[in-house]
């Protein structure tokens, strides 16, 4: 059974930085995975930040995360990374951990994501 656990998230001031980190276990050797961040507020349904495909294939960004986030893996210790810098009050969520495995075009859509983490909050406030 495939498990997801985030870590990361906290309090930090516009301006700051925090690293995201999701680490993943059960995902079967020499599958490809793609795995995923999406965001969620209260009142709004959850939305992708960023993606990438488990062999680094390609990444994707939401035009908001686009020149400040940067998603990494490292396939050896089954873990995505999510670095978020020059944060900003609308980043404040709780982030979630996604994968899927197979090949696809786009993936940005929570609908294509299988598995997900339980999310870790992010506030960004003064």
């Amino acid at each position: 059974q495939v498990q997801l656990v985030e870590s990361g998230g906290g309090l930090v001031q516009p301006g700051g930085s925090l690293r995201l980190a999701c680490a993943a276990s059960g995902l079967i050797p020499n599958y490809y995975y793609v795995m995923g961040w999406f965001r969620q507020v209260p009142g709004k349904e959850r939305e992708g930040v960023s993606c990438i495909g488990r062999d680094v294939r390609g990444q994707e960004y939401t035009d908001s995360a686009n020149g400040r986030f940067t998603i990494t893996q490292d396939i050896a210790k089954g873990t995505v990374y999510l670095q978020m810098n020059n944060l900003k009050p609308e980043d404040t969520g709780v982030y979630y951990c996604a994968a899927v495995s197979g090949l696809f075009t786009q993936c940005l859509g929570t609908s294509l994501y299988r598995y997900w983490g339980q999310g870790t909050r992010v506030t960004v406030s003064l």
